[in-house]
């Protein structure tokens, strides 16, 4: 496999990754009620809410013109990221959560192979563009891990799983063997899910 092949592997992958957690969270959010997703569990906790609209401003800040600006933009207020205010609704905070997320779509789309080798900035400090992608999906994936445990922690014994079913390990591996088209693992175990649910 040529080194061109791997790099078109590599971004292919890197932007499936950011797709299924975005879908990810997006299921989970749709789980919670309005007031749910704007309230917290303790007086230092995150909402669902300001959860969203960080991830969406670290998205637009670090990848609106990536390969040539600091990531940390200079009209970025971060701080106001973990606070709602009258104006925020779920609507404008999915919105915003939309918006960072086809700037990085859009970003990572037009890099080319040229591209992986330069160096980009955030907060002065130099990063490979790899190390960059790398560090943006941990950051996002951790996120959205705390988006699921909130909306989870809402919904009780009234969730609906987004991961193979408790105690249902071994059923979901053979189904998935017999399955032709094992497409995406997030549409698979959701699939399965929902089976196991009509089965009920």
């Amino acid at each position: 496999m040529s080194n061109k092949e791997i790099i078109e592997i590599y971004l292919s992958e890197t932007v499936e990754a950011f797709r299924s957690y975005k879908k990810l969270a997006e299921r989970a959010m749709e789980q919670v009620s309005d007031e749910e997703f704007f309230k917290t569990i303790d007086a230092e906790a995150n909402s669902i809410a300001t959860i969203a609209k960080h991830i969406g401003g670290n998205l637009r800040s670090r990848w609106t013109n990536f390969l040539t600006t600091d990531g940390e933009k200079p009209d970025r207020n971060r701080d106001s990221e973990f606070a709602t205010t009258d104006g925020d609704t779920r609507a404008s905070v999915m919105q915003f959560w939309e918006d960072g997320f086809q700037i990085l779509f859009d970003s990572l789309l037009s890099l080319t192979m040229e591209d992986l080798g330069k160096i980009v900035q955030i907060r002065g400090e130099d990063f490979t563009v790899v190390k960059a992608i790398n560090r943006a999906g941990m950051h996002t994936a951790s996120h959205i891990g705390q988006i699921q445990f909130l909306a989870k922690h809402f919904r009780s014994s009234e969730w609906e799983t987004l991961s193979v079913p408790r105690n249902k390990s071994a059923e979901f591996n053979n189904w998935l063997k017999e399955k032709e088209d094992k497409g995406n693992y997030l549409e698979a175990t959701r699939e399965f899910a929902e089976k196991e649910n009509l089965e009920k």
